[in-house]
């Protein structure tokens, strides 16, 4: 008894070796095969993304573009990165001013639907391109998103969801597939 509390006392005292480490993304190399991309977070909300060559760092962005579990392809410039969210948060449905009228439902995708997957970056941090669920599926496409309570998953490859995995091409072009849909490219 004496033995197994003292465990549990040195457990909460020693700091936590797991807590302090970084966590490092899979680094993905550009099609050219001259740079790699990877999201490393330090700590809680404490990210950098790093771009780096062979010879060592190349730039650093020091945001949470995302986290370690993301997708990120870079160019072969190593001037810009797509960031791929295969876990997305569900978007906010918009507030409908209160009628004595019952309004009628609106028409088009829902709110959810509406949030972007996938953003391309620059070297400064600067957002450069974005695209949304609703450009790459329809409205009868939408039902084949995974539903989860907060947010849902649409990528296949990923997370479970069977399928090809999105992979960057020799044209230095990213392909994916949503789910429910056909093969969509995003280029630098």
């Amino acid at each position: 008894m004496r033995r197994a509390a003292l465990a549990l006392v040195l457990m909460f005292l020693a700091p936590s070796s797991a807590l302090a480490e970084e966590r490092r993304g899979r680094a993905r190399v550009s099609a050219n095969g001259l740079y790699s991309v990877r999201m490393v977070e330090a700590a809680q909300d404490q990210c950098r993304l790093e771009v780096t060559q062979e010879s060592g760092p190349v730039w650093t962005l020091k945001e949470c573009l995302g986290t370690v579990d993301d997708l990120y392809f870079v160019s072969n410039d190593g001037e810009r990165v797509w960031v791929v969210w295969p876990l997305v948060e569900k978007g906010k449905a918009v507030a409908e001013p209160r009628t004595k009228k019952k309004a009628k439902k609106p028409k088009g995708p829902p709110a959810w639907a509406r949030v972007v997957v996938a953003a391309q970056y620059g070297r400064d941090g600067q957002r450069l391109q974005e695209k949304r669920l609703t450009e790459w599926l329809n409205t009868r496409q939408l039902s084949e998103v995974r539903q989860l309570t907060h947010h849902f998953k649409w990528l296949e490859g990923t997370l479970g969801i069977p399928g090809k995995g999105p992979r960057l091409t020799d044209a230095g072009v990213v392909e994916l597939e949503p789910v429910g849909g056909t093969t969509r490219q995003l280029t630098f």
